[in-house]
């Protein structure tokens, strides 16, 4: 490569050194490769040659999020290959919630210093995640913006087209008074809430690694950065065989935000609060935040990360379908008639 810039580099920005993050990188973006990519790297866009034979009506889905101050945590950490899983999966998981299956993903990296290694590294993760998702990582790119960003810190966010045939669109329409509400297990915080969760703990100045008793002998920081889990192939599996009538992906705003995004007025998903396995990490916050519940709920998953409407008489199907794709789902409430869109009983 002959470009260079001694000028550019004075002003903060090393435009080899992103040459440098390119070739770090390559390997772990060849992983993610799938039918249909069509180009290398390093052109001025990302091919995708699209395989419709099974799909008579395509239609495109796109999502696009990024990682939020969880970002704070990794820093502290100095921990960069996870939170590009995170990336990933606030898009695809958001895609899938339409019956999509995601095809590409492509990444956006900002920081105030090119430090190839750690670049490398956060596209490690995003190249995983991609793995997960089944999609390919076609592109995406890095900005070098000293003055902008501090030397040791970046913004990560990310974009993601699926495919979904028109007559397979989940529509809300479908769904009755009777059905099932399952929940998909959480990994953890995910990628939301983390404002909240940063003040609580006072992250900024804390140890993050000390083990903590009540998180099972973990440290917070790895707790705090536990990957965001991927739903795709699992709920493409329930798909194929059990009639879904809605999914909620479960992010910022929690159960009182996303369940009802796919509740049809007239309907409510009425939740059993004793059914729910909600995980250590939550119970801490609240206690150390001194946070009502009915916050909690309305903050983070609580423990559940995705939440599936199904026909009560294919609730076992399903349930079956999901524990063979290794997700320990569980029914969690129903669907019932009311104003309301969800009530936690």
């Amino acid at each position: 490569m002959q470009s260079h810039s001694d000028s550019y580099k004075a002003a903060g920005v090393d435009i080899t050194a992103g040459y440098r993050a390119v070739e770090l990188m390559k390997r772990h973006i060849a992983r993610t490769a799938v039918p249909g990519v069509y180009s290398d790297i390093g052109g001025f866009g990302g091919l995708f040659a699209l395989d419709l034979s099974d799909t008579p009506h395509p239609v495109l889905v796109a999502g696009t999020d990024g990682v939020g101050t969880k970002l704070k945590i990794a820093f502290r950490m100095d921990r960069h290959d996870t939170v590009g899983i995170d990336c990933v999966a606030m898009c695809v998981n958001d895609v899938v919630c339409c019956g999509a299956k995601p095809l590409y993903f492509l990444d956006y990296i900002a920081c105030g210093k090119n430090v190839p290694e750690r670049i490398a590294d956060i596209v490690a993760g995003v190249a995983e995640g991609c793995v997960q998702a089944g999609c390919a990582l076609t592109g995406g790119e890095t900005a070098e913006m000293p003055g902008f960003y501090p030397e040791n810190e970046y913004d990560l966010a990310g974009f993601c087209t699926g495919v979904v045939d028109r007559d397979r669109i989940l529509r809300q329409e479908t769904m009755q008074a009777g059905d099932v509400v399952i929940a998909l297990p959480s990994s953890g915080v995910h990628s939301n809430g983390f404002s909240l969760v940063r003040r609580v703990f006072d992250v900024e100045h804390a140890d993050l690694t000390v083990p903590q008793e009540a998180l099972g002998g973990a440290s917070l920081g790895e707790t705090l950065l536990t990957p965001t889990k991927i739903y795709v192939k699992p709920v493409l599996a329930l798909l194929e065989k059990v009639q879904v009538r809605g999914i909620s992906h479960i992010t910022g705003g929690g159960f009182y935000e996303n369940i009802p995004r796919s509740i049809p007025d007239g309907l409510c998903a009425e939740i059993d609060r004793k059914s729910l396995r909600i995980l250590p990490i939550f119970d801490l916050i609240a206690s150390v935040g001194n946070i009502p519940e009915r916050d909690m709920f309305n903050t983070f998953n609580m423990g559940v990360g995705m939440s599936i409407v199904v026909p009560a008489e294919e609730a076992d199907t399903a349930l079956e379908i999901l524990r063979e794709q290794g997700e320990d789902a569980y029914v969690m409430g129903r669907i019932v008639k009311a104003d309301e869109k969800i009530r936690i009983v």
